[in-house]
């Protein structure tokens, strides 16, 4: 329960600059040049979401990378060398990509289902050019509830054996029994920095069930969610749900590594996203896309793009801030509005920063005030707590137009006695606006800020920035967005179904003929682990790697040769050449 407060109104100014149209290759020409020798074809070399609510719309008017060495005269011997930024590399051995080929065209009224797999929510989305006029449908009716949602929690209920009990609504609106655990937020287990030293994860996150991994969380989860989306599929629109050959997109975080992505693809293809359509059928696990959460928001922005008045040879920002993250990626609209196409222009950007942290803040404070209160932290009480807070403030919290005003939050525990020095009053507990604006909102806020401050500061001039993602219903990171940037961008707005743009987006991408992105921005570097012969540097700064060989060449181990660097542009097909030439050192 929370306190009452004036209602504010969104200001709706909407327009943009307008200039002539460039072409293709002049947006191309724009972007710094490829490494010679190297050909990295269109987007993109593949290594939220948030809050369940209504879909509001607002808005408001107002270094490069180093050079790569150069190449060896002599010939190389080169070996893969795993930093944790390679590509994903398909079942063919070719550098993943789900960009295709000019000449690969879906096959007509082929079914195409979105799964956004969510820190704190996830949704499924379908469509096909021979349903609803090729519609992007949404699963809105889930197991648990008799009402309509757009996106269910990413929840599942174990027993003591490890045994799924239930899932999504289920899970989480299940009592605490002995015997049983719930267990959210997994998908924050593949943060590239958590899988390449355990030490980094977040001490808040809860334990993984003994035995399990966060892959088998996730493939668990997406088992059950996939077994119920194929049924209401089915049931939605009968014969024409060929699901044995459907393209399946799965949709990920920006900043997540190869790793990290192919761990989650290995996971969707283990919960049977994709199968053999037919006896024969040796490309079925290609048919289990992988997609960016901001490139899919982008697509469903972009076209909304009438809305906000941009056209083509304007650039916008997608703020894709769901539960766990917090997405950043920059474009430019090139083509006609009836042909749109947008080019990514700059390497994207995230950071964990997103709405579940807020919880995870409040859950901290209420610690704290409480410490000399056991009654009320154990976990059933502190559960209470953070309900009451995610679904009546998170959301509509004003900032410090609510530093006066007080939020009581009712105690799971009503016999414990008062103490009004900490807020215990008659079965409540009561917070100080200005110490949930402190305590809570502020730092996890200002991260926001300042990551899109970063991304502004290596970004070409924006002329909007479209806020999506659950987070973006928040009334107060709203205000504090328009506040510092409204001056430097013409145009902030949060789009229609803004809780929806990653799983809708990816839906959209999967429909379309044709590629919707046609430029992608490499966004981490590529390198090879390569024997070299010696130079004089690496007699001073590597002497243990230089060694005279058989031949009796004086050689240098492991020198790490780029491929490609964060940064450098591509576009146009979908994989990575690279000659290789191998000699006798």
């Amino acid at each position: 329960m929370s306190c009452c407060r004036q209602s504010r109104s969104d200001s709706n100014l909407l327009g943009s600059r307008v200039s002539s149209p460039p072409t293709r290759q002049q947006v191309v020409d724009q972007q710094p040049t490829g490494q010679p020798g190297l050909h990295l074809h269109h987007p993109a070399i593949r290594t939220h979401v948030a809050h369940q609510g209504s879909s509001v719309s607002w808005s408001s008017t107002n270094s490069p990378p180093l050079a790569p060495p150069s190449a060896a005269t002599a010939n190389y011997a080169a070996a893969p060398y795993d930093d944790g930024y390679f590509p994903a590399v398909s079942d063919s051995g070719t550098v993943a990509s789900h960009a295709r080929q000019a000449s690969q065209v879906l096959d007509e009224g082929k079914l195409v289902v979105a799964i956004d797999f969510g820190t704190t929510f996830s949704g499924v989305a379908y469509g096909s050019s021979r349903i609803a006029s090729g519609k992007v449908q949404q699963i809105l009716n889930w197991p648990g509830s008799s009402e309509t949602f757009r996106k269910i929690p990413t929840c599942l209920l174990y027993d003591e054996q490890g045994r799924i009990l239930a899932w999504g609504l289920e899970a989480k609106n299940a009592s605490a029994m002995p015997g049983t655990s719930r267990y959210e937020w997994f998908k924050l287990f593949l943060d590239p920095r958590a899988l390449r030293d355990e030490s980094n994860v977040d001490p808040r996150l809860p334990s993984l069930p003994p035995g399990k991994t966060p892959a088998d969380l996730i493939t668990e989860f997406l088992s059950c969610l996939w077994e119920y989306a194929r049924e209401q599929i089915t049931r939605d629109i009968g014969a024409i749900a060929d699901l044995n050959s459907a393209d399946v997109w799965v949709t990920v975080p920006a900043a997540w590594d190869a790793r990290a992505t192919a761990l989650m693809r290995d996971a969707g293809i283990a919960a049977g996203l994709v199968q053999r359509a037919h006896a024969g059928d040796s490309a079925w696990r290609e048919r289990l896309k992988i997609i960016t959460e901001p490139e899919a928001a982008a697509v469903h922005c972009a076209h909304l793009t009438d809305l906000y008045k941009l056209r083509p040879a304007q650039n916008f920002i997608v703020c894709d801030a769901g539960g766990g993250t917090v997405d950043l990626a920059v474009y430019k609209i090139i083509g006609d509005l009836a042909h749109l196409e947008i080019a990514e222009i700059a390497a994207r950007s995230g950071a964990s920063c997103g709405s579940l942290f807020l919880d995870l803040r409040f859950r901290a404070l209420v610690q704290a005030l409480l410490a000399d209160h056991p009654a009320h932290l154990d976990a059933a009480s502190l559960a209470y707590f953070m309900h009451s807070f995610s679904e009546a403030d998170k959301l509509t919290y004003a900032g410090r137009a609510d530093d006066d005003a007080i939020f009581y939050f009712n105690c799971f525990n009503v016999e414990d006695p008062d103490d009004p020095a900490v807020g215990l009053i008659n079965g409540q507990l009561a917070i100080p606006g200005v110490l949930l604006r402190e305590a809570v909102f502020d730092p996890v806020v200002d991260e926001v800020l300042d990551l899109i401050t970063r991304q502004l500061a290596v970004s070409p001039p924006i002329d909007a920035l479209l806020l999506v993602g659950g987070f973006s219903g928040s009334t107060y990171l709203k205000a504090r967005v328009e506040e510092h940037f409204g001056a430097q961008i013409h145009t902030l707005a949060r789009p229609p179904d803004s809780d929806t743009a990653t799983l809708r987006g990816a839906a959209r991408y999967g429909l379309a003929r044709r590629a919707l992105v046609s430029q992608l921005v490499v966004p981490r570097s590529y390198v090879m682990k390569v024997k070299l012969p010696a130079e004089p540097e690496d007699r001073v700064r590597r002497p243990g790697f230089v060694h005279v060989n058989d031949a009796g060449v004086e050689v240098c181990e492991n020198r790490l040769q780029y491929l490609v660097q964060r940064g450098r542009s591509c576009g146009g097909g979908a994989s990575l050449p690279l000659l290789v030439r191998v000699a006798e050192f």
